[in-house]
C-alpha cells in the first residue's frame, strides 16, 4: 500500500487501518509521541540515546523499516507502530504504561 503523505500525525493515522486499529487510536498515540518526541522526526535524548518520533532506544533500532530512518517520519512511524503494537498491543496500551511509568 502508499504510504500515507502530510505531517508526521497525518501519516500516522493513515496508517493505523493496516496495523488493524480503528482511527480511535490516535487519540492514544497523539499524547504518546507528543510527550516522547513533540512529533520531531530529529527528537534525540542526550542522555539515552532514544531518537526520532518513536525515541527508539537505540535509533538505530528503526532501519530495520527503511535506511531513511533518520530523516523520514513515514519510516519512524511504521517501525513505532510495529513496536507498539509487538509490544503493547495498541497505542493506548502504550498510553497506559505511558502515563503509569512514565515511558513506554
Amino acid at each position: 500500500p502508499a504510504t500515507p503523505t502530510g505531517s508526521p500525525q497525518q501519516i500516522a493515522q493513515g496508517m493505523l487501518g493496516s496495523y488493524g486499529w480503528s482511527s480511535s487510536q490516535f487519540s492514544c498515540l497523539q499524547p504518546l509521541w507528543n510527550a516522547e518526541s513533540g512529533w520531531n522526526v530529529s527528537a534525540a535524548n542526550t542522555s539515552s540515546g532514544a531518537y526520532g518520533i518513536p525515541q527508539a532506544l537505540p535509533g538505530s533500532k528503526m532501519a530495520s523499516a527503511g535506511a531513511d530512518w533518520q530523516t523520514d517520519a513515514a519510516t519512524q512511524i511504521r517501525w513505532g507502530l510495529g513496536y507498539i503494537r509487538s509490544v503493547y498491543g495498541s497505542p493506548c496500551g502504550a498510553w497506559s504504561h505511558e502515563e503509569a511509568y512514565g515511558w513506554y
